[in-house]
């Protein structure tokens, strides 16, 4: 669904598209929205209708409901960054779940908040992370901290220069190595355990190993070769 901007809406106003499966959420983001001055230029129902509206319009905004109809609010956030990088995109939550949040950051999401936001809030929050700003919880901020910690740094783990793994199976074994476990691997990598379990199995078989020492022993064997 889409409008017309009307004489309320300046051309200069940010330009904003909205997507819940709910139509009376919309109706309530909408109102939010444009009760701040932001111009609301179309609304989708589902992952596949916003990532089309946000490739047609390229909006300043895109608010979408984490939950939405289709692949989720995190595939079309994925989506419409690799298209729109310049897009900003706030995604809104039931309820607080801070590895959802930092999901969300990493496909691209420059906001993770909860729905039950004051409208006066929300449209403040949409146009302080349009100017830059990002538009997470205290708490979500210090995960994101802590996130980049313990995650491996570049040319921590010496590297063959030719390789059959690929960065993020890199990634993933330089953790293993350091005694990580699989939910350790996913928290640091903001992954899921599913996806840290499937690179685990394609370096294991690339490797030719069949278990975790047997692959910290290989990678120790590749990187002395490096030396």
């Amino acid at each position: 669904m889409s409008y017309e901007m009307d004489s309320e809406h300046r051309s200069d106003a940010i330009r904003a598209v909205i997507a819940d499966g709910d139509p009376h959420a919309r109706k309530t983001i909408r109102e939010a929205l444009t009760g701040g001055g932001i111009a609301v230029v179309a609304e989708a129902a589902d992952g596949e209708e916003v990532v089309a509206l946000a490739t047609f319009y390229h909006p300043d905004a895109v608010v979408i409901d984490v939950r939405l109809p289709g692949d989720g609010g995190l595939a079309a956030t994925r989506q419409i960054h690799e298209r729109s990088p310049g897009t900003c995109i706030v995604l809104l939550a039931d309820a607080a779940d801070e590895d959802l949040g930092l999901r969300a950051i990493r496909a691209g999401a420059s906001g993770y908040l909860a729905r039950t936001l004051e409208p006066g809030v929300l449209q403040r929050v949409v146009r302080s992370a349009v100017e830059g700003e990002a538009a997470i919880s205290r708490r979500l901020a210090m995960q994101l901290i802590e996130s980049y910690r313990r995650a491996p740094r570049a040319g921590a783990g010496m590297r063959p220069v030719r390789s059959t793994l690929t960065d993020r199976e890199w990634e993933v074994l330089d953790l293993l190595t350091s005694g990580a476990r699989t939910e350790e691997i996913a928290r640091t990598l903001v992954l899921s355990t599913e996806t840290v379990r499937s690179h685990l199995k394609n370096l294991y078989r690339k490797l030719g190993v069949r278990s975790r020492d047997e692959a910290a022993e290989a990678a120790r064997r590749m990187r002395d070769l490096v030396v």
